[in-house]
């Protein structure tokens, strides 16, 4: 009997045993991801950090132009796919014949819609079908702007816009624009810490933030044929300007204690 109730009281200690370990591992635990998170905070307040913005501008060496060529209605989709066909390939081959070369003109739209009319004694009636295309078309050499304009007009082109101007490589001109946002970093915090005495230790990380704003002029067909549209369309003068390359960056210091 004896050896039974030792047994029984074994058994009952056991899981009482284990509880306890698991509570000693839960608290351990605890202790030791709030020690963690303590550190952590404290590294965190023991860090300076100050952002600047440096900018350089230089000219574009690139045009993108939007040039569209619009079909009204026709009494059949043949005829107005036909009709854009003949105005679109006429366009691409006056702009091959000013030197865009084919890798630079890419399709961008192209769409068939029915097209209704609504009357009341009649209701809906179709009308037609009309196409819409659109090409991109990258210029390099930026004197030929106008002439792309006028050329494609002439054959036909009745939407043209969203001329924009972009830099082929700007590697050179992010890596100038950088160091003048860690430059002006750097010195704007030199007058914060004559200020206020903090004493700053090595550079821990910087981050960068690359911005850019490309120009963009919007053009129409009524622009390029000018006052009269008689005889040939007249080449209009198109400003490129200086584009802004923009480079943010945050420079983090340790503080010293």
């Amino acid at each position: 009997m004896d050896n039974i109730n030792a047994n029984n009281a074994t058994c009952c200690h056991k899981p009482m045993f284990w509880f306890k370990i698991l509570t000693l591992l839960c608290v351990t635990a605890i202790v030791i991801v709030s020690v963690a998170l303590a550190l952590r905070k404290d590294d965190f307040n023991n860090q300076f950090s100050v952002s600047a913005t440096g900018r350089v501008f230089a000219k574009p060496d690139i045009a993108n132009l939007i040039v569209g060529v619009k079909t009204e209605a026709k009494s059949t989709a043949a005829l107005a796919v036909k009709e854009n066909t003949a105005k679109m390939n006429e366009i691409v081959k006056a702009l091959k014949d000013i030197g865009i070369e084919e890798k630079d003109i890419q399709t961008t739209n192209y769409n068939l819609n029915p097209v209704y009319d609504w009357t009341d004694k009649t209701g809906q009636r179709l009308k037609g079908y009309e196409v819409n295309q659109n090409i991109n078309i990258k210029i390099r050499n930026l004197d030929k702007i106008g002439d792309a304009i006028a050329k494609t007009t002439e054959k036909g082109a009745n939407q043209i816009g969203n001329i924009s101007f972009t830099i082929d490589d700007e590697f050179a001109l992010r890596n100038e624009a950088r160091s003048e946002a860690i430059k002006k970093a750097k010195e704007k915090a030199a007058g914060i810490v004559a200020e206020t005495g903090i004493k700053l230790g090595k550079i821990i990380n910087v981050y960068e933030n690359q911005v850019y704003y490309p120009s963009a002029i919007n053009y129409s067909k009524d622009m390029a044929l000018g006052i009269g549209g008689g005889g040939g369309v007249p080449a209009p003068e198109i400003q490129a300007g200086e584009n802004e390359v923009i480079v943010e960056a945050t420079v983090v210091w340790e503080v010293k204690r």
